[in-house]
């Protein structure tokens, strides 16, 4: 229960730090509505979008300092003997597709415990994408 309540004050609290760097005060027509980034260097919309489209997984370790975000594995009712596990790394303060990696490792329950299997390409795209454009439509967001 102690590690809940740790990791959901830790999520809080990235959550109001990010908002805090992207939604600064001061006047609309002066704010710069740009790539915001966060007081570590981050861009903020990239790291409040990652955190937003990975909500559904449990957080193993968000590291503002270091840039990266972790999941803990993820398993699914359809899929039981299946878990999924994701890392993303910031790599600069840019809104762009290089600007932050996703890594994902899969694992199947065998006979010897959980063995990694390949993960589809795809995957990492899509998971990359999805950032992409909740990233995108947070920045639109802030400008209205």
């Amino acid at each position: 229960m102690q590690k809940i309540t740790q990791s959901l004050f830790v999520v809080s609290l990235c959550l109001f730090i990010g908002a805090c760097s992207m939604f600064g005060g001061g006047d609309k027509a002066e704010k710069n509505v740009g790539p915001r980034p966060t007081a570590i260097g981050i861009n903020g919309f990239l790291w409040q979008a990652t955190l937003e489209t990975l909500s559904f997984m449990p957080l193993e370790m968000i590291e503002p300092s270091g840039g990266v975000i972790v999941t803990d594995w993820h398993t699914t009712a359809d899929l039981p003997d299946e878990r999924v596990k994701v890392t993303v790394r910031f790599l600069s303060e840019a809104l762009r597709s290089d600007g932050f990696k996703v890594s994902v490792v899969r694992q199947e329950r065998a006979e010897a415990g959980w063995q990694s299997v390949p993960v589809q390409a795809a995957t990492e795209l899509q998971i990359e994408e999805a950032i992409l454009t909740a990233a995108r439509r947070m920045r639109v967001e802030a400008r209205n």
